[in-house]
């Protein structure tokens, strides 16, 4: 997982590359098993922080996408 002097990197502040590529280390430790039960209960909170952090980038660039359509839309109105 992505450390910073041994402690985990706050996800908040992760890129959506990130977080993803984070995310998909994490599934693939879970898939392995992890030694205890309180590591494998650590992960998967982890891997929902990870994912929730995603679909914040995903709906954020979503919303950005709307609003530049939205603008070109507008702008070619305006031309017409």
């Amino acid at each position: 997982m992505t450390e910073t002097s041994g402690a985990l990197t706050d996800v908040a502040t992760l890129s959506f590359e990130q977080a993803r590529d984070e995310l998909v280390r994490v599934v693939a430790e879970l898939e392995q098993g992890a030694p205890t039960l309180e590591h494998s209960l650590a992960l998967w909170e982890r891997g929902e922080a990870l994912a929730a952090r995603c679909e914040e980038w995903l709906l954020g660039a979503k919303r950005r996408l709307e609003a530049a359509r939205a603008s070109a839309d507008r702008a070619q109105g305006e031309v017409h």
